[in-house]
This record gives C-alpha cells, sequence and structure tokens, in this order.
C-alpha cells in the first residue's frame, strides 16, 4: 500500500510540475521536460549511431586521406544534428551551443564552425511574444512607452533579443527582452541538459563537458537578471572612464526590470566585420590593441572581466576624434578574479613569455593543474602547441599550419584537456572562454602576430604581481623598493619590445605599434 501511495504520489508531483511548468510557458508543449529530455536523447543515440555506422564500423589507418576525410564528413553531420537539437529547445542550448563555438582547442573544427552561427542567428520570437513580458514586468502597454519599436530584431542570443526603439521622448534606444519561455525553462534545460552529457558520456568515455554543465547552472540565474546586467554596464564603464575611445550604454533605470533592459542605442558594425571595417576606413590593428589592452587590464588588474566578448558583443566605428570607438554590449557575464587567482595567472603568463618550464609548473600547479599536465594547460592557455610555447610564443610568428596542428591534434589529447578543465580553478573556466573568443576576433582580423599583444600584457602581468607583492609589505620602504623594481622590469620590457619590433618590423613599423 505504501508503495502504490508513493508511486500515485511521484505520478501526481510530475504531473503538477508539469501542468505548472505549461503554465508558466502559456502552455507550450516544448517547455515540458519529458519532451525536451527525450529529443535530446533521441539526438543523443542518433549521433552515436551515426559514427558507428559511417566511422567506427572498420578498422581504419588513422593515417589514411580518406579516413580523415570521412572522419571530417561524419563530424560535420553529427555538428549539424546537434545544432538542430540545440535550435529547437532553444534557451540553455543555445548557450552552451555559443560556448561550443568558441572551444577550438577542444573540440573538432567542424562542430567550432557549425555552432559559431548561434553567435549571431540565434533563433528569434515574434515581437507579440516580447510585449507581453514587457507588460507583465513593467505594468504598463508598450505602446504607451514607445513611439516605434522596429519588429526585426538588432540581435538574438541565447536569452534574449534586442531591438531597436524610440521612446515617447524621441530617445532612440536599445531594448533587451528575455525570451519568455527562458526563466520557465531553465530547470529543465539544465536537467535535460545535464541527462544528456552523462549519456555522451556513457558513449564516448573522453567526453567530459560536466564542468560546463556546472558553470552553466552557476552563472544562469546571474544572466537572467537583466537588473544585474545593468549595474555590471554601469561598473565597468566607470572602472574604465580613462579609455574615451570605450563606450558602454547608459541604463533607463526607470524602464528596465529582471527581463527587460532599456539602454542607449549606440550604432557600429560588427567587431568580425571586415566589410564594414574596411568601407570605413577602420584600422585592424588599432581595434585589436585597444580590445588586447582591454581585456589584459580586467583580467589582471581590475578581475572585473566581461566574459561573452564573442563579435555580437563587440562593435566598432570611426569616430574623428578618438580614431576607432570599442562599443561593448552585454554585461551579463563577468568573471570576480580573486586577487590570489590574479596573481598566479599573472606568474603563470611571465613563465610562459620567459619559457621558464619550473614555474609553468609551479603555478599551473597553484591553479589547480597536477603534475605533467602543466604542459598542455600552457597550450590552452596560449592557444599555441607545446613545440612554440618552449621556442618563445612571443618570438615565433602564428601559421595556419599552427592551428591545424592543433585542431588535427585535439583527439588525441582530448582525454587529458578534460582532464585539465575538471582540475582547474574554476575561476579559470571563463577566462579560457574569453581568450578563445578574443583569439578568434584577432584572427578574424588577421592581427595575430602583432607585437603589441604581449608587451600590453606583460605589463599588465608585472603590475598585478608587484601590486600583490606590494601588498604584503608591511613598511613604507619595503612598498617604495617594490615600486622601483616594477618601474625597472617595465622598462626593461619596454627596451625588449623595442628591439623584437626593430629586427621583426624595422624602426617605422616598431614605434607606430608600441606608441
Amino acid at each position: 500500500m505504501f508503495k502504490r501511495l508513493l508511486t500515485h504520489s511521484l505520478l501526481g508531483a510530475s504531473a503538477i510540475g508539469t501542468a505548472l511548468s505549461l503554465r508558466t510557458n502559456d502552455y507550450d508543449l516544448n517547455s515540458v521536460g519529458v519532451v525536451r529530455l527525450m529529443r535530446s536523447a533521441v539526438a543523443v543515440v542518433d549521433v552515436a549511431l551515426l559514427y558507428k555506422q559511417k566511422l567506427y564500423y572498420k578498422d581504419w589507418d588513422k593515417s589514411d586521406p580518406e579516413y580523415k576525410a570521412q572522419k571530417s564528413k561524419v563530424h560535420t553531420l553529427a555538428a549539424e544534428r546537434l545544432l538542430e537539437l540545440i535550435c529547437t529547445n532553444k534557451g540553455v542550448y543555445i548557450k552552451v551551443g555559443q560556448h561550443i563555438g568558441a572551444l577550438d582547442y577542444l573540440l573538432p573544427k567542424e562542430f567550432v564552425q557549425t555552432m559559431k552561427i548561434l553567435h549571431s542567428n540565434a533563433p528569434q520570437n515574434p515581437v507579440d511574444d516580447l510585449f507581453k513580458v514587457i507588460r507583465q514586468d513593467l505594468n504598463t502597454n508598450p505602446e504607451d512607452l514607445f513611439q516605434h519599436f522596429e519588429k526585426e530584431p538588432l540581435g538574438t542570443a541565447s536569452l534574449a533579443q534586442v531591438h531597436k526603439a524610440i521612446l515617447k521622448t524621441g530617445e532612440i534606444v536599445a531594448v533587451k527582452v528575455q525570451h519568455p519561455y527562458v526563466k520557465g525553462n531553465s530547470r529543465v534545460d539544465m536537467t535535460t541538459m545535464e541527462a544528456a552529457v552523462k549519456i555522451l558520456a556513457l558513449i564516448f568515455p573522453d567526453f567530459k563537458i560536466q564542468w560546463l554543465v556546472d558553470e552553466s547552472k552557476k552563472n544562469l540565474p546571474i544572466e537572467l537578471d537583466f537588473l544585474n546586467e545593468g549595474r555590471n554596464a554601469e561598473k565597468v564603464a566607470a572602472q574604465f572612464h580613462k579609455y574615451q575611445w570605450l563606450r558602454v550604454p547608459k541604463i533607463y533605470w526607470n524602464l528596465s526590470s529582471p527581463r527587460v533592459l532599456v539602454m542607449e542605442y549606440l550604432e557600429g558594425g560588427q567587431v568580425n566585420d571586415l566589410k564594414y571595417i574596411q568601407d570605413n576606413t577602420i584600422d585592424p590593428l588599432t581595434i585589436s590593441n585597444r580590445l588586447g589592452q582591454l581585456y589584459s587590464e580586467m583580467i589582471f588588474n581590475t578581475g572585473f572581466v566581461h566574459s561573452d566578448p564573442h563579435p555580437g558583443n563587440i562593435l566598432v566605428r570611426k569616430d574623428p576624434k578618438f580614431g576607432v570607438e570599442i562599443i561593448l554590449l552585454d554585461h551579463g557575464l563577468y568573471a570576480n578574479l580573486t586577487d590570489k587567482f590574479r596573481f598566479n595567472y599573472s606568474k603563470l603568463w611571465l613563465s610562459i613569455l620567459n619559457v621558464d618550464r619550473d614555474s609553468m609548473r609551479k603555478y599551473s600547479e597553484n591553479l589547480g593543474i597536477k603534475g605533467n599536465l602543466y604542459g598542455l594547460f600552457a597550450c590552452m592557455v596560449t592557444g599555441r602547441p607545446w613545440e612554440t610555447v618552449v621556442r618563445g610564443v612571443n618570438k615565433v610568428k602564428y601559421t595556419k599550419e599552427e592551428k591545424d596542428t592543433l585542431q588535427n591534434n585535439t583527439s588525441l589529447v582530448l582525454p587529458h584537456i578534460s582532464d585539465v578543465l575538471e582540475q582547474v580553478d574554476r575561476q579559470m573556466l571563463l577566462i579560457l572562454k574569453t581568450n578563445d573568443l578574443i583569439r578568434g576576433i584577432e584572427s578574424t582580423l588577421r592581427t595575430q602576430n602583432r607585437m603589441t599583444a604581449f608587451w600590453v600584457m606583460s605589463k599588465c602581468c608585472l603590475h598585478s604581481s608587484f601590486t600583490e607583492e606590494k601588498r604584503k609589505r608591511n613598511t613604507r620602504t619595503a612598498r617604495l623598493a617594490i615600486v622601483l623594481r616594477e618601474k625597472w622590469e617595465i622598462f626593461k620590457l619596454n627596451i625588449y619590445y623595442l628591439y623584437l619590433g626593430l629586427i621583426n618590423f624595422g624602426l617605422v613599423a616598431a614605434f607606430r605599434e608600441l606608441l
């Protein structure tokens, strides 16, 4: 009798949960957990069968060009089927798909390239659905707020979409509205996503991305609060007010809520839109230098890091006064790095730049990496193969052959990459993602080999490590000694990079980059 009662209670709870989920999501069948879970399970099994029937049905010679061609074909088909699942389930699935689109060091290029479309072309909702959210959150009709609201979105992301509008006051604004189904589906999404990842891990033991699910579960509630995003925007604008070329949209607090964010409309082209950049005679080198400067200061000095710098969130435009303006959008997700983490990460980068293996191992261990995995970790941090790391990443130019080497060897080191991601300090996960996205932008702009990249970063690393040392000193004399040491090290650094510039680029080009 107790067993029957328990069974009926569970069935009743499931029915009530399903009914509540349907009600929250306007009775959309897509919101039912069982439906989403089954759809995910079918897709995962479908992908597994695809590999079994099209690739693993015989023993291949791994060096055979036919095998490589077939493997690439199967990867592409599998990626397309997963993309279909992501676009159908939406929500968190799109967020994870966007992350996959940035994992050049972890997944085959076919998966990465297929998922990159989600950075700017996520599925969108009709305006009427968004107006429902505005009415619910702001307790007013959109017609009373806006004299015009464009139906076509400026951009669509995993959690929201942004529309250009004109307020009754005549001000032009960007209106970010959360997808109506996201909040109601967030728990269902995370549960089904976790189940799908566990199924994939059983089929492919090397496929360990539980860390990605864990991070998504932690970050999702933060990203769903648009008021928090507004506060982040104001904070980063205040921190970097010295950079007059940086623009962060102003927030209209009286028209904002946890699901609606009204902000200043800033016009520009996506940072990876080469045609826009060429048509407006914008210097790609200046774009990369300013992005590098901004993110180096965020990571190594302030510790408050914009952690979603995909091309849709960074706009550029020509400015007669400052040359190039960088417009930073989407402030929903920031990493808050501790002083200890920034010190160890700074020291790790300095050891990589100095090709000091003992220090690489030491500071990798301080960040959670055990044993000889420090070498692989250094490759993941720099995005360069080990052969380049030991020769000096600031001395060897990045080439297409390097990129091909990294992607072709992914399958060989995948289990170890997964181990690194399981072990590493959790703060590092968002930094790895940020690094990859910035490198992707530099690759598109063809500015990977600019000399200033390591010069600016090295100065920020030195400042971070010396600041931590100074904090530990109790006397004014000891702190002054640290300050003088820092200035001396930066002076030597400037001379060194000027020398590198002279031998690699010539006098005029070297001064142009460094100044």
